[in-house]
Parts: structure tokens; C-alpha cells; sequence
């Protein structure tokens, strides 16, 4: 497949655009990829000759209008006023997407898709998550560089003048996590890969059978769309497949990383949507069903997918800077650049993590004891020489001594099914935030505020919460002394979303661009909160009653007196969740009423009361049926 075309490089000639796809009728359709509020991407066919002849139209955004209302833009594209433009984006790379099981008639190869990252505008305003982003990096550097012109002194380090900036640079990465399973089949046992799990078995072995080949055909193929991958493997969870008498892979179950190197911000946001889609498309062309889904397997390690953060200061002899690394790393952390941009990410971290964690799914993962942050913290290890990885925090700072540039942060609590380009959107004001604190300060000083203890005065991070800890925070502090120390997070996408209006400050830094705009936000709150409310009605509770009708009684001819105790406590518990009587309603049906009136406190408190009881009842029921002979 070398002689495929495999993206159009950003910035290509509308003239480069035609030839080569003239050179390569096997690229029979373009589709303009839109990204609404949820993080959806928009995809049609539309002929490549239609493209060609009308391409001035799709550059200005006049060739192609659709239905808003087929897209997740609640409170913009209202089913009164749906219609929606699509203008194309030729500042990032175009990818070709090509049906691994089609072949082109006249060609013999691979029908492609030519992808084309797009805007959404409705009534004259671009409403997308891409357009957020763009539009965020755009008045982040603009401030950057303003702030550096008027304040040289407060370099990025000692060695670099202020002054002397002209661009900013954004660099991002995210990594892939997913699961891998044969389809329709579960019959993997979640207590044997949990103790594989705690064994370590799984972490960095090997691959076999379909799940090799699969993934060694993602990494060869991804590398020739120019994502320079890094490595795939198979992370922490899963269990060894079995073979059948044919000699095929049964009952796969497995986890999987793959990596590739970080680009400009978009561009990094453009390319995890493609891969993600790719790796789908080519895992299922091998019999393997690929999960996305932060938490797919309850009581096993979820899928994270960190995302990275760094800037950089281009200077007018053309050399590259980090804004974050100190000239001597081992004597120093960061530069005061760095401290201050860190501090802006974790102390308006509340108004940032509702689009980090917007579905029922992610905060499934969010959980002690998994490797996934559950806490607004930072660590930075014992010292400067010595870079930490300590896994248990929000925000790790990542360094490299030989190499300067790669100094940057990594949030950990995203997933897949975050929304990549609101998140870096976020992330990159509230850095911009704490930039700005930092003048005129020393590193020293923003390295002892970040490192105060709770009940310390400061002056830009919260006076009751701390920020760094060195320790595993999940093992080293209680629920209640985390809960104390670092503030006690949101537990559902309700109370998550409520961080929008108990934090106005914090919500304040995220709009001062008016690109993260109070419309946008209100329709990513909307969208999310539906979404909430409908999983739950529509599949969580029902999959959760469907448990609890399996949970019957055992008949045993020796049965004891604990088989009946334990019995009748799984007995009352199934009555308590599942089953109505005339004066009172079951835990489900409150739930549902709830959701159904718009009480949403008291449908997520519930919500919560349902997955402790869920919890306890399958617990139970394990050790109920474990005693059965």
C-alpha cells in the first residue's frame, strides 16, 4: 500500500490539493470532520469530483450546510434554528481514511476518504470544539508574548530575555489505552483477571495470535501517515487468551497502549481522533472488538489516555525555548514560568475537570487503588536530580535533564471519551492565568507556595488545601485526610458539572478570552447532563436490574445456617434496590423519578447509593455462592 496517498500536509496549495488528488483516484471521497460539544466527530461522503469543482465554496464554508440538530450543540443549534456551515481548516494535515475490507473497481486498491478537519459556525460564530481551541491558542499567545514584551525580566529562565520572543509555540501529546476482546464474548472471569492484574502479569508482556498481528498493522500503517509512532503494548490489565481445536485465539481479553510523538496542540487533538478510529477499524478487520470506554470492566484498570502540556518561546534568532525548564535542572525544578503555569492548571482545576470527566464511564475509572487521580494534586520528587513519576498524582511533571524541551506536564485524569480540544483549550488558560502570577516573583517563592500545607496563607493558590505530595496519596492519606487536604472531588457528572457555578472565578479564567465562551460552556453542561440523566434511565439501571434478577436463591440439598443468613441479607438488599410495593418504591424507581423531574441532587446522591448497594450486593452474592457444594 506505499503507493497510497496518506495526507495532504498542512497548508498544501488549493492547486497541490487538486493534483494529487487527480494522481489518486482511489480517493473517491472528502468528509468535512466537525466537532461538536461532546467531542463527536461529523463524517459524510461526499464525491472527491464535487470537491474539485466547488472548491473555493468549501475553503470559504458555503459548500456544505446540515442539520445542527444532528450534532451536540444544545442551546445553539436549536431545532428552530439547526442550520450549520462547514468551512474546511487547511492549517493542520489531512488524513486519508481508507475501508480496509473495500477494494476501488477501476484501481484494485483501497477506496480513501480524504478527512477534512472543519469549523461549525451557526448564525456567523464558529460553535465547535476545534474553533475553541484554535481560537484559545490564538489569545494565549497573544497575551504570552504581550506579558514577555512587558515584562522581560520575568524570563523563562535566567538565559532567556523577554524581550527577545516573537512566537509561542503549543505542544501536546496523548497516548491510547483500550481494550481488546474477541466479540460476543464474556466469559472472562473479572476476579482471575483481577488477581493477574494485582500479579502483574499482564504489564509489558507479550502479544499473541490476532492481537499481535492487529497491532503491529496499526503501528506500520500509522507510521506511514507520519504519526512517528513510539511503541504498543499491552498495559496492566487482561488475561492469557485460550486456543480452540482449530488452533484460533478464544476468549481474548486485553489491554493495549499505543504511543506516537506530540505535535502543535490542534494537530495533536486532530490526530488522536484519527487513531482512534484507525485502530478500531483495523482491530475489527482482524475478529477483535476494541473498547474505548474509560472504565469497561468494573474492578479492573480502566483506560486513561494522559494528556500532555508544554509551551515554548521562539526567539528572534529562531531557537526554540522552554518556557518551563530551568537553565540548571539539577539544582531546580522548573523556572518560575513553570511553577507559576502549574499552579494556574491546579488551582482552577475545578472549572476545568467538568470537561475532563463528563460521563457516568469516567468517573467509574476515577477511583482509589487504579493508578487513575482522584485528587487536585502535584508532585515533584525528593529533588531536582531525581525526576519523579509518582503515578498517584493529577498533574505529574514530566522532565528529561539531558533535554530541556521536553519538560511538561501530563494530566492524567483524562480518557479516550474526553473532549481533547476543550481540555487543552481549558488547561492552556488556566496555565495563562498562573503565567501572569508569577511576575515578579522568584522560582524559589512559587516553589514554596506550591509546596505549602493546608491552613498556610498564599497568595494565589487556596489558603485550606495543599498542592504537592511526594507520597502515594491513595495509600499514605485516608479518604477523609485526602478529602481535607486537597478538597473532596466531585463523585458524579452532576456534582462535576456543579463546578461551573460554585467556582465563578475559577470559571472567569476560562472565559476571559470569550473563546471558552458562557454559550459554549452552557452547551457542553446541557449536553453532558443529558447524557447523564439518559445512561442512566436507559442502560445503567436496567443493566443494573438485570443483575439483580440473576441473584437468585440457590437450592442445595446442605444448606447452613450462614447460607440462610446470607441469603436473606442479598434477599432484603434485591428488595431495597429493585422492587416497589404499594407505600414504598425501590431505590431504582426513586432514581429514575428523580431524573425524570430534573432533581438532580438528589438523583446523584441516589446514584451514588445505588453503586454502594450494587457493590455490597455483588459481594454478597459471591461469597453466598462460594460456599455452595
Amino acid at each position: 500500500m506505499n503507493e497510497l496517498l496518506y495526507k495532504i500536509p498542512a497548508n498544501t496549495p488549493r492547486e497541490e490539493v487538486i493534483r494529487q488528488l487527480k494522481a489518486h483516484p482511489e480517493v473517491r471521497f472528502v468528509s468535512l470532520v466537525g466537532i461538536d460539544m461532546a467531542g463527536n466527530d461529523t463524517d459524510e461522503k461526499i464525491p472527491v469530483r464535487i470537491f474539485i469543482e466547488d472548491i473555493e465554496k468549501f475553503y470559504n464554508g458555503t459548500a456544505v450546510q446540515t442539520d445542527g440538530s444532528s450534532v451536540v450543540l444544545p442551546k445553539i443549534a436549536t431545532i428552530n434554528n439547526a442550520k450549520v456551515d462547514l468551512p474546511i481548516d487547511p492549517a493542520v494535515n489531512w488524513f486519508v481514511d481508507y475501508d480496509p475490507e473495500g477494494a476501488d473497481e477501476e484501481t484494485g486498491l483501497p477506496i480513501g476518504t480524504l478527512r477534512i478537519p472543519s469549523f461549525i459556525i451557526h448564525e456567523e460564530k464558529r460553535v465547535d470544539s476545534r474553533a475553541v481551541l484554535v481560537d484559545t491558542l490564538a489569545y494565549v499567545k497573544a497575551e504570552l508574548l504581550d506579558f514577555f514584551h512587558r515584562n522581560p525580566e520575568i524570563s523563562a529562565a535566567p538565559s532567556l530575555n523577554g524581550a527577545d520572543i516573537v512566537d509561542i509555540a503549543f505542544t501536546s501529546a496523548t497516548e491510547l489505552e483500550f481494550w481488546v476482546k474477541t466479540p460476543l464474548d464474556d466469559n472472562a472471569s473479572i476476579e482471575e483477571m483481577s488477581a493477574s492484574q494485582v500479579m502483574n502479569e499482564q504489564y509489558w508482556e507479550r502479544t499473541h495470535g490476532a492481537v499481535r498481528t492487529a497491532l503491529e498493522d496499526c503501528i506500520i500503517q500509522l507510521d506511514k501517515y507520519g504519526f512517528h509512532m513510539e511503541m504498543g503494548h499491552k498495559e496492566v490489565g487482561g488475561l492469557k487468551a485460550q486456543i480452540n481445536e482449530s488452533g484460533r485465539m478464544t476468549h481474548v481479553c486485553e489491554q493495549i497502549e499505543i504511543d506516537w510523538q506530540y505535535d502543535s496542540a490542534v494537530q495533536a487533538a486532530d490526530n488522536e481522533l484519527f487513531v482512534r478510529t484507525f485502530v478500531r477499524e483495523i482491530f475489527r478487520l482482524y475478529g477483535l472488538e476494541v473498547n474505548f470506554k474509560a472504565k469497561p470492566l468494573i474492578g479492573l484498570a480502566g483506560n486513561g489516555e494522559h494528556t500532555h502540556l508544554s509551551l515554548a518561546a521562539i526567539t528572534k534568532d529562531g531557537k526554540r525555548h522552554s518556557l518551563f525548564a530551568a537553565d540548571d535542572q539539577n539544582a531546580h525544578y522548573m523556572n518560575a514560568v513553570g511553577y507559576g503555569a502549574l499552579m494556574g492548571l491546579l488551582k482552577n482545576y475545578e472549572a476545568i475537570n467538568p470537561f475532563v470527566s463528563a460521563t457516568n464511564d469516567a468517573f467509574n475509572r476515577l477511583k482509589p487503588g487504579f493508578e487513575a487521580p482522584v485528587c487536585v494534586v502535584t508532585s515533584f520528587g525528593a529533588s531536582p536530580a531525581i525526576p519523579s513519576r509518582n503515578r498517584t498524582v493529577l498533574v505529574s511533571l514530566i522532565r528529561d535533564l539531558k533535554n530541556p524541551l521536553a519538560t511538561r506536564f501530563e494530566l492524567r485524569a483524562t480518557n479516550p471519551y474526553s473532549n481533547t480540544y476543550l481540555v487543552i483549550a481549558a488547561s492552556y488558560l488556566a496555565i495563562l492565568d498562573g503565567i501572569k502570577y508569577s511576575a515578579g516573583r522568584t522560582a524559589d517563592e512559587l516553589l514554596a507556595e506550591l509546596s505549602k500545607q493546608p491552613g498556610e496563607s498564599a497568595g494565589y493558590l487556596e489558603k485550606d488545601r495543599a498542592y504537592r505530595s511526594e507520597e502515594d496519596v491513595f495509600e499514605h492519606y485516608t479518604a477523609d485526610e485526602r478529602d481535607a487536604r486537597f478538597g473532596k472531588p466531585p463523585a458524579t457528572v452532576w456534582e462535576n458539572m456543579l463546578g461551573f457555578d460554585l467556582y465563578p472565578d475559577k470559571v472567569a479564567v476560562l472565559t476571559q478570552a470569550n473563546t471558552l465562551r458562557p454559550q459554549i460552556i452552557d452547551s457542553f453542561r446541557t449536553g453532558a447532563l443529558l447524557r447523564w440523566k439518559i445512561e442512566l434511565i436507559s442502560r445503567i439501571i436496567p443493566e443494573n436490574r438485570n443483575i439483580v434478577r440473576r441473584m437468585t436463591e440457590i437450592k442445595s440439598d446442605f444448606v447452613t445456617d450462614q447460607d440462610a443468613y446470607m441469603w436473606n441479607k442479598i434477599h432484603d438488599l434485591r428488595i431495597y434496590l429493585a422492587k416497589d410495593t404499594i407505600d414504598d418504591k425501590a431505590l431504582f424507581t426513586l432514581l429514575i423519578k428523580a431524573l425524570n423531574e430534573g432533581d438532580y441532587p438528589t438523583a446523584s446522591a441516589l446514584q451514588l447509593e445505588m453503586y454502594a448497594k450494587m457493590e455490597e450486593l455483588k459481594e454478597l452474592y459471591d461469597a453466598y455462592k462460594k460456599n455452595m457444594i
